[in-house]
């Protein structure tokens, strides 16, 4: 009879014990709610709408004179010329021009929200470099007063980002711009979560100052490395639990981080980056950081020198979220140009937007559009409205990986409209009428539909 030393055999019983409870009866499988705080948003009263006889700016490229929109159950349902149509509503935009609601990739709103005191400056999380693990969304006062002031702009949907104090700012949050006594109320039903990171000057000088890394702009990407190192290692602790649990196995629950539980979205696909970055070379190094750790760059915005890599955010199928003529307040946004949006839209497969940054310039968003076309075609270039109006519709919708969803007038998209006086690329443009999902949510000449803050009553 074969005789096994003492300590052999004690781990050979280890060994059978911990098979035993790998393959024993399973405890309960734990999951991560993906969406612990999903949208209550409930789609307006509407009724079948015609509008009639109106220059219409498609989103896809496309301009129609005298033309018609078809808006039934929430739905683009049809646009085209003289379409015949039982409508409960018919609108005669005769002069007037229609296009689809205007989107704005990066706001505070609500996390910043007016009147702007201390007390309310929930937008930045300054206590570490990287804060993955908080959401945005949790700041958001929905009474902020600059919601319906953008509404009156055309602004029918709209990212609500942290601030960039951060490596990792937290995750922001799309919403539907309707009145809503709550945050969830307004949240974009099934739109991606997005990602702030920020590159440069802001990171390094906040935690710079504290004596913490990062410091340098070297600092900022040894923080990221860090970072997504980290958050590969946890994504792989949770596919071995979940491979195992399949298999018939017991194994045990890997330790909860929400830091990581953000990581690990941007890494399997499901949360978009949304990267604060103004530097050329900054974005170029920020798109090789995702290549090494195999996920998707994202949206640069503010990228002050995206004009300089345009190509390269091309081939990658970055956005580039801009503003038509803010630079200059900071050694990093120094080196602008105002054709950058335009050299930035010049290249095959680009995603150029306008975005606002602003509690006041997202209330006129098609005049910011506007300037852009103006200065690059007094440079040479040879950009129309139907052309322009898709940096702040479906080039924005896109960004934010709802462009199945809106962006454009088009069979089976959201109904998210809005009527112009005139061309809204024009300084004496204004927003007469903007629908979402169908549903009248502003009208300039019908108090009933203007609504008002809390906040706002007994302020007269």
């Amino acid at each position: 009879m074969q005789k096994f030393a003492p300590s052999l055999l004690v781990v050979a019983l280890g060994v059978a014990i911990v098979g035993c409870q790998d393959n024993g009866p399973q405890d309960d499988k734990v999951t991560i709610n993906k969406n612990p705080y999903p949208s209550t948003y409930k789609v307006l009263k509407s009724t079948t709408t015609l509008i009639t006889n109106a220059t219409v700016l498609t989103g896809t490229g496309e301009r129609l004179e005298e033309a018609d929109v078809l808006l039934v159950d929430g739905k683009v349902q049809q646009v085209g010329k003289d379409l015949t149509a039982q409508a409960d509503l018919t609108i005669d935009a005769q002069g007037k021009w229609v296009t689809p609601g205007l989107i704005d990739v990066h706001s505070h709103l609500g996390a910043y929200p007016s009147p702007s005191v201390e007390s309310h400056q929930d937008g930045n999380e300054m206590t570490s470099p990287n804060t993955a693990e908080v959401w945005v969304e949790h700041s958001i006062w929905p009474q902020d007063p600059g919601f319906n002031r953008a509404r009156e702009g055309g602004i029918t949907a709209l990212q609500i980002l942290p601030g960039s104090a951060n490596l990792f700012g937290g995750r922001g949050v799309t919403l539907k711009n309707v009145p809503s006594h709550t945050m969830q109320g307004m949240k974009f039903p099934d739109a991606p979560y997005g990602l702030k990171m920020a590159c440069g000057e802001n990171p390094k000088r906040v935690y710079g100052r504290k004596g913490v890394l990062p410091s340098t702009r070297m600092g900022n990407m040894a923080g990221y490395r860090e970072a997504w190192i980290g958050a590969a290692e946890y994504k792989r602790a949770w596919d071995k639990y979940d491979a195992d649990y399949a298999a018939g196995k017991n194994p045990e629950v890997p330790h909860r981080d929400i830091k990581y539980d953000t990581l690990r979205g941007v890494l399997e696909g499901e949360v978009m980056i949304h990267n604060h970055c103004y530097k050329a070379e900054e974005m170029a190094m920020m798109i090789d950081l995702s290549k090494e750790f195999g996920y998707h760059a994202g949206t640069f915005h503010h990228g002050i020198e995206a004009y300089k890599i345009a190509d390269l955010l091309a081939d990658n199928g970055s956005c580039a979220a801009l503003w038509p003529d803010w630079w200059g307040f900071k050694m990093e946004a120094y080196d602008m140009v105002q054709e950058n949006v335009a050299i930035v839209d010049a290249v095959k497969n680009s995603c150029a937007v306008v975005h606002s940054d602003s509690d006041t310039t997202i209330q006129r968003l098609n005049q910011e559009a506007g300037k852009v076309m103006y200065r690059a075609n007094d440079n040479g270039f040879n950009i129309s409205e139907q052309h322009a109006i898709k940096w702040i519709t479906s080039n924005a919708a896109k960004s934010l990986g709802i462009a199945d969803k809106t962006g454009s007038l088009e069979a089976g998209k959201q109904a998210d409209v809005v009527i112009w006086n005139q061309s809204p690329f024009s300084v004496y443009a204004k927003a007469e009428q903007v629908f979402v999902d169908g549903a009248k949510v502003y009208d300039r000449y019908d108090d009933t539909f203007q609504a008002q803050s809390d906040f706002m009553l007994g302020q007269k």
